[in-house]
């Protein structure tokens, strides 16, 4: 867009997702990286942020979705794409036609790809995932036989060929924990259980973005690397983004939309769980839970705004929230206010917001509504 919003917008710089690929890169140079663009690259734009990953040397991107990864391929984005959340009757044909990498995780799913690939005279490229603790997705060690000897099967008709084993982590954020030793040695045993049967990934694959991060053990052939892509610590007990060498791509911000003052004892916002304490000024700030600002986060969300972090007041509403500016006189209508940023900038954090929401910083980001324009640095 040529004009940056006036209301709330959130402000994406690509050369941070540029450089937090080239640091992740780093951290594992026996390995390729993956950049995880689902749910729209969590928040930041899929196809921007796409771009960018593949400029700094990403070599495969990543989606939940058959219809994120579809999505990518309408856009012109080629090269290598996994998608992995199906459910049955979805889009197979035309996965296959895109030359998209699709998850398998049991054999229902391998009977529809093949489908697909006798319907379309290709042969579909597919990985197979284990099961080894998640709990989620993925075949069971019990199925497992199963499932890699059909897919060997698929694969001597021709209508595939398996071109990953992978898996995922359960506790990979929280480090030391026992399940990260059982997890690592069962998809060794289940990587070399389909590799005996005659399976040859060109991809092994476990580690996210925290074990990228702290588990070079995990790294095999590809490290899939979503929410440290986009500059954000994957837990607060690995560190900060600082610390970890990545920088935020996404800064929430808006304008002050209204400043007055109000007596002592003035109920703020619903259910006035907010009194002010005395003679005061407030600041309306235009974002509210229809934006993605979580209400959970009422009187405690944190903005800068007027060179100094402070705290919602009272109850986060659909479209606003009031922050008590303490009688500071110099805010204006119009200034800056910053939810969240980079905290080398002095500006609160996804992660504060998680805090302050009892949540995750997967979700701060991720949950920005489409109501919020995204204003892209550095294309």
């Amino acid at each position: 867009m040529n004009e940056t919003p006036t209301r709330v917008y959130a402000e994406i710089d690509l050369d941070a997702v540029r450089e937090n690929v080239r640091a992740l890169r780093e951290r594992a140079p026996r390995a390729a990286v993956m950049a995880v663009v689902k749910a729209d690259a969590y928040g930041h734009g899929a196809l921007p942020c796409a771009r960018a990953a593949l400029d700094a040397g990403a070599t495969w991107l990543g989606t939940a979705t058959p219809e994120e990864a579809l999505a990518l391929r309408a856009a012109g984005i080629g090269g290598r794409i996994m998608c992995w959340l199906w459910t049955p009757g979805g889009p197979w044909r035309e996965a296959v036609e895109a030359d998209l990498d699709i998850s398998v995780s049991g054999i229902w799913a391998l009977e529809e790809v093949r489908a697909a690939a006798r319907a379309t005279g290709r042969t579909a490229r597919i990985q197979l995932k284990a099961d080894t603790g998640l709990g989620r997705n993925g075949c069971q060690p019990a199925d497992w036989a199963d499932l890699v000897g059909a897919a060997v099967a698929a694969q001597a008709e021709g209508t595939v060929v398996v071109t990953g084993v992978w898996s995922h982590f359960a506790c990979a954020d929280e480090p030391g924990h026992p399940s990260i030793t059982l997890q690592l040695a069962a998809f060794r045993d289940m990587l070399a259980y389909a590799e005996k049967e005659g399976v040859e990934p060109e991809v092994r694959h476990i580690a996210n973005s925290p074990a990228t991060l702290t588990l070079p053990e995990s790294h095999f052939d590809l490290v899939r690397c979503g929410l440290a892509v986009y500059g954000v610590s994957p837990a607060p007990e690995l560190g900060t983004p600082e610390q970890l060498g990545l920088r935020p791509a996404m800064t929430l911000k808006a304008s002050v939309a209204l400043v007055k003052g109000v007596p002592a004892g003035h109920g703020v916002s619903y259910g006035h769980h907010y009194v002010t304490e005395s003679d005061t000024r407030l600041a309306l700030i235009p974002a509210g839970y229809a934006d993605g600002v979580p209400r959970h986060a009422s009187d405690r969300g944190p903005v800068l705004v007027g060179g100094t972090i402070r705290r919602a007041a009272g109850r986060v509403a659909m479209d606003q929230f009031v922050v008590d500016l303490d009688g500071d006189d110099r805010v204006r209508v119009g200034d800056e206010a910053v939810l969240f940023g980079d905290a080398r900038r002095g500006e609160p954090t996804a992660e504060d917001w998680a805090q302050a929401a009892h949540t995750i910083a997967y979700e701060i980001v991720t949950r920005i509504g489409s109501r919020v324009p995204r204003v892209y640095r550095n294309g």
